[in-house]
């Protein structure tokens, strides 16, 4: 391929992606789900003056415990670095931040590309395969509905995945230069480095990727330059990422993701929210096996099945079964040996938490090597098929003319239902303020409100919100009075114990009192009126 074609390839799988990406953002208007509200807001407050704060306090485990909340606690900062960019040229808007995770999601669509291309080369393809495979998987990932998604929701998982394949790319090309000399190495060491801090500043997960490296360096490399593979990179990857240890440590008191470890002990999705009941050592074991092996067992299904199989399907489905076939050879190493470390140490020590979202948002880069492996699947099945009958003419195209049709066809029609709760949830939110004042408690006092979505409230609303743990009475009272709140609003139909807790015979129980609210349906809201 030469390098005009590369160029006119590259831009070609950019400018698809980019348009499915515009559309898919004019579609999805509101940020679902609440952490990409996070990060908008976290980003919204930045770009005003404020500093890197939220309005919600959705989790109690990391103090300080006060208003405006210092961000970032569990996650980690840089999808809201390049939110903020575009918000501060275009206003504080969802709109202006979609466009830096628009761009974001549109390169992944490239890195794709070049991950084709370099498989194309190390198998030796003619130049017509070749050329559609690499295509096939750039157009493919331009419309595959879980990357269109990631790309129109500006939080971790399309930085992260794009970081993930460049340091895949980057370690591939390492590998197969390690044993010779190579005067870019230096070089792509470093770009190796810069890769790696910015995923440490995206996720937490981006030490899988450098472990990644360390054992491929370790077995490509002789001995002697084994210091200078590893060196360099963790080198440059420790200078992006000691500036937010040392904020990390004035903030909350320690440069390390400490609560991150503590959602470990996540006996139920909602711990994260807990008050007077926080994850423990004791209380973890305490549960028993068997509990423990059915919190594993739940978790490896949603992450297998609810997370990589289907909203990817039918492409998805092909890339995992062919995946002990066709991710092999040097290019995709990196990429299989992130995936598989990612998903079982993510299966085995976050059960709970992959339920709520951690996975999924590491799972970017898991879910682009099922698409190359899907297309390379029913390119090696079209060829051996053309092959056994004879074909004379060249149909390579066939095999990406199925997975971007595929593609295409699932975003165009779940994208508009996701979209459609996206606006209903907006509505929903326009809606809690004037309701609410209607119903006598509004939203115009000091006090922060405790509900069960508190970002989307936050955000929504502008007014301080607090989680609701899925606890007693007498915890949530105990909470209200922390921080002097005298409103709770909940969805009925959370999952949770409340508001049904409220109408119970439960210790404080009568201390929340129902507000009707018609305008609010799905909606209950409670006045606290215990001192």
């Amino acid at each position: 391929m030469s390098r005009r074609e590369a160029a006119l390839s590259a831009i070609a799988v950019f400018a698809v992606a980019l348009l499915v990406r515009i559309w898919a953002a004019s579609v999805l208007t509101f940020p679902r789900p609440e952490d990409t509200a996070y990060y908008v807001g976290v980003a919204r407050n930045l770009v005003d003056g404020h500093g890197l704060v939220s309005n919600a306090i959705w989790s109690y485990q990391t103090p300080p415990l006060q208003f405006p909340r210092p961000a970032f606690e569990v996650w980690l900062p840089l999808p809201t670095f390049l939110a903020a960019i575009p918000m501060a040229f275009l206003g504080t808007t969802f709109a202006a931040a979609q466009v830096s995770s628009i761009f974001v999601g549109s390169l992944v669509a490239v890195l794709v590309w070049r991950l084709g291309a370099d498989v194309a080369i190390e198998r030796e393809l003619p130049p017509g395969r070749a050329r559609s495979l690499a295509l096939g998987a750039g157009f493919t990932a331009a419309v595959y509905l879980p990357l269109v998604l990631s790309s129109a929701q500006p939080d971790s998982t399309a930085p992260f995945a794009a970081l993930v394949l460049a340091g895949c790319l980057l370690m591939a090309r390492l590998t197969r230069s390690a044993s010779r000399a190579d005067p870019s190495r230096t070089r792509d060491l470093i770009l190796l480095g810069v890769v790696l801090g910015l995923a440490a500043l995206a996720r937490n997960e981006a030490i899988w990727l450098a472990l990644v490296w360390v054992w491929l360096a370790w077995r490509a490399s002789p001995r002697g330059s084994l210091a200078q593979l590893i060196g360099i990179p963790a080198v440059v990857a420790i200078a992006i990422v000691v500036p937010w240890a040392i904020r990390d440590w004035l903030t909350f008191g320690t440069p390390l993701p400490g609560q991150a470890l503590v959602n470990a002990l996540s006996l139920r999705g909602s711990d994260i929210f807990a008050w007077s009941d926080p994850p423990t050592v004791a209380r973890y074991l305490g549960a028993g096996l068997g509990t423990l092996l059915d919190l594993r067992v739940t978790g490896l299904e949603h992450n297998l099945v609810s997370v990589l199989l289907l909203l990817g399907t039918p492409i998805s489905a092909i890339g995992l079964v062919a995946l002990p076939w066709t991710a092999r050879g040097t290019v995709l190493r990196p990429l299989l040996l992130f995936s598989i470390l990612t998903f079982v140490l993510t299966t085995l020590l976050f059960p709970v938490s992959s339920t709520w979202g951690t996975f999924q948002h590491a799972a970017g880069a898991i879910e682009v090597l099922l698409a190359i492996t899907a297309v390379l699947a029913l390119d090696g099945l079209i060829e051996r098929v053309g092959r056994i009958r004879g074909w004379t003419r060249p149909v390579a195209w066939l095999g990406p003319a199925l997975t971007i049709s595929g593609g295409l066809l699932l975003s165009a029609v779940l994208l508009p239902l996701d979209g459609q709760n996206a606006r209903d949830t907006a509505a929903r939110f326009a809606a809690l303020p004037p309701a609410l004042a209607a119903a006598g408690v509004p939203l115009t006092t000091a006090d922060p409100v405790i509900t069960d979505t508190p970002i989307w409230l936050a955000e929504a609303t502008g007014h301080e919100a607090l989680a609701l743990p899925d606890e007693p009475p007498a915890s949530v009272l105990d909470l209200a009075h922390h921080f002097g709140a005298a409103v709770l609003i909940v969805q009925t139909d959370n999952g949770g114990q409340w508001p049904a807790v409220a109408s119970s015979s439960a210790a404080d129980a009568p201390c929340f009192m129902p507000v009707p609210v018609p305008a609010l349906p799905g909606v209950a809201v409670f006045r606290i009126v215990c001192p």
